[in-house]
């Protein structure tokens, strides 16, 4: 948001090096594009075959998703930088669910490919992202990466999510979203809270924290939502089909 709102040249962190940098000073994170690459680069810097993949968000049928594979004794195990699952998720040819109340994320096969159906609060359903280019380049990550400075969910308010031992916080916009095993819990936020929130619950440095706000993001995120709305999800997960296969 930064970047965007003060024109940058560059989005950040497209570079892994970069990306770890500024993780390490202001404690950011990213969207898919540059945070797959990073994680790429780690995994397979500590010995892991590991290569990049893209997929798509929703099954939408267009590649909007970054994200990687890593191989290990001749099977595949998807980790994600975004779904954030806690767990790698076994690529198989049959259906896994990841049995967390709190983490939730199954993965069906389909047509030689895979959906992965994740809980991504305050989305009402699991999401479905299908796996549908095995193997891309860093080139190909910087492109779709550029592309996202015209259209993304993440460009004109606040999204940020952190992971915690049973719990999963979500700020979006000027709420906080926090989900445990009892349910999902939402409040607003005033301007300070959420400032708070970003350092409290995300882990943000106040130097980030007061350069999103000068960039003018902080207003942005109290505005609605502008474009069209995401065509919603009709299809359920398959555990909550009749027809599921064996676990």
């Amino acid at each position: 948001m930064i970047a965007l709102y003060d024109n940058h040249p560059s989005l950040p962190g497209g570079q892994a090096e970069e990306f770890f940098e500024n993780w390490l000073a202001g404690g950011t994170g990213g969207t898919c594009w540059p945070s797959s690459n990073a994680l790429f680069e780690l995994v397979r810097s500590i010995g892991f075959a590991a290569r990049r993949v893209a997929r798509s968000m929703r099954d939408a049928g267009v590649i909007n998703h970054a994200s990687v594979i890593v191989r290990i004794e001749h099977r595949d195990w998807l980790v994600d930088s975004s779904m954030l699952t806690n767990e790698p998720l076994p690529l198989q040819n049959r259906l896994f669910i990841h049995n967390d109340p709190v983490f939730c994320a199954e993965v069906e096969p389909v047509d030689s490919t895979y959906v992965i159906w994740t809980d991504f609060p305050p989305n009402p359903m699991y999401l479905p992202c299908r796996l549908l280019v095995d193997r891309v380049s860093h080139a190909f990550y910087l492109d779709g990466y550029t592309a996202s400075r015209e259209r993304s969910p993440f460009n004109q308010r606040l999204y940020a999510r952190r992971n915690y031992p049973g719990e999963l916080i979500v700020l979006l916009g000027a709420t906080r979203f926090s989900k445990t095993a009892g349910g999902l819990k939402s409040h607003d936020l005033s301007r300070e809270k959420v400032c708070q929130a970003l350092r409290e619950d995300i882990g943000l440095s106040d130097a980030v924290i007061d350069e999103w706000v000068r960039s003018g993001s902080l207003d942005a995120s109290f505005e609605p939502p502008s474009g069209p709305k995401p065509p919603p999800i009709t299809r359920q997960p398959p555990s909550q089909r009749n027809d599921k296969e064996p676990i």
